[in-house]
């Protein structure tokens, strides 16, 4: 096998393949990508048995049709190390002799593994298919991950739940995400081809590694799809993965329908009063206490250790006519939910100990459900 490109043709795809390699070495073969010339064409792939990413690297001349693996993390790291406008060869004789790599008057040799062990994570049969623009996936992703568990024992909670769901706009594409403390909700209209599609959990890993893809991808994604596994085709690159084995809870059944207690204040006004009271304490599960009064919104935090602080907000930034309440919410989890909102953020509430509903007033497909603290 044998093959020139230039530098920043190959960073750019080593850049996506060696996230996704396996780095922990328990299968060593995991730890490499796979390098592919066949016809002139070079492909790259890193699997970690539950994420796999293929990439054709246009640009690349490929001299010699022939397959190797060599270790992802350190050739990433040799090739981004090279100079700008570099153009490396890459070649291998064939067998278990060392890919020689070759960049000006640079030259070394890694150890490579037999390709013959590189596992393959065929996608099988995808029977639902369909495209979505690049940057609705985007707002999907960006809108709803920040609340997706961390908590290892829930496992189906680790992911976006996307799936169809019936809106009064009709038959929508919905991802929906939640760690028990806060839900965020998002939906699009649904793409043709997508009508019937099972409710699928993406891994929080793959909604990583798919965003960083994302950056770069064209107008559209296909999207393919089966009970077990999704497909994510972005120009000249595949990632297929696996999907979370089970149910996710029946969101519908928390998100507050008669909240009537209603606040509407700039984004900006809020999040940055937010973020000034807060930063009275270190300890981020601290509160901060909504104090709501007709046109006055009154925010403020405590820490025995370095005091108080107190912002109000009053006529003019601030909507408010119910009856007076008091209410406690993370501040971390409050900016979470504010920076998924471009200009002006509705809150409607119950009372101080449920669960209340926050609204992007611009963006009427998105919606966030926020857990109360005790203050």
């Amino acid at each position: 096998m044998k093959l020139k490109a230039d530098r920043a043709t190959l960073l750019k795809a080593l850049a996506h393949i060696q996230s996704v390699a396996e780095k922990r070495n328990t299968i060593p073969i995991l730890a490499n990508v796979l390098i592919s010339v066949a016809k002139g064409r070079l492909t790259l792939t890193a699997t970690d048995m539950e994420i796999a990413v293929v990439e054709e690297v246009a640009g690349a001349a490929g001299l010699q049709d022939g397959t190797t693996t060599a270790p992802a993390a350190v050739l990433y790291e040799i090739v981004r190390k090279l100079p700008d406008g570099a153009e490396v060869e890459l070649d291998q004789t064939g067998g278990d002799a060392p890919l020689a790599l070759r960049a000006g008057r640079y030259a070394t040799s890694l150890n490579v593994l037999s390709s013959d062990d590189f596992p393959s994570m065929t996608a099988g049969e995808l029977p639902h298919r369909f495209r979505v623009p690049a940057a609705v996936l985007r707002g999907l992703i960006d809108r709803t991950r920040f609340a997706i568990s961390t908590e290892e024992t829930r496992y189906y909670l680790n992911g976006i739940f996307l799936h169809t769901a019936k809106s009064a706009g009709g038959e929508m594409l919905r991802a929906v995400a939640t760690d028990g403390h806060r839900l965020a909700r998002v939906e699009t209209e649904l793409p043709a081809g997508a009508s019937g599609m099972p409710g699928v959990i993406v891994p929080r890993k793959t909604v990583a590694e798919l965003r960083k893809l994302l950056d770069e991808a064209g107008e559209e994604v296909e999207i393919g799809l089966s009970d077990t596994r999704i497909q994510f085709t972005a120009g000249t690159v595949t990632l297929t993965s696996k999907l979370i084995d089970g149910t996710f809870p029946e969101y519908e059944r928390v998100i507050p329908r008669d909240n009537d207690r209603i606040l509407r204040v700039g984004k900006k006004d809020f999040s940055d009063a937010v973020a000034r009271v807060a930063a009275i304490s270190q300890e981020r599960s601290r509160p901060v206490k909504l104090s709501l009064d007709k046109h006055l919104l009154t925010l403020s935090a405590a820490s025995p250790d370095q005091g108080t602080a107190k912002e109000e907000l009053d006529d003019g930034r601030v909507s408010y006519e119910a009856a007076p309440m008091e209410i406690g919410f993370q501040a971390r989890y409050l900016n979470d939910i504010t920076d998924q909102i471009e200009k002006d953020v509705e809150f409607a509430f119950s009372d101080s100990a449920a669960p209340t509903v926050v609204r992007d007033i611009d963006s009427p497909s998105a919606l966030y459900v926020l857990m109360p603290m005790r203050v």
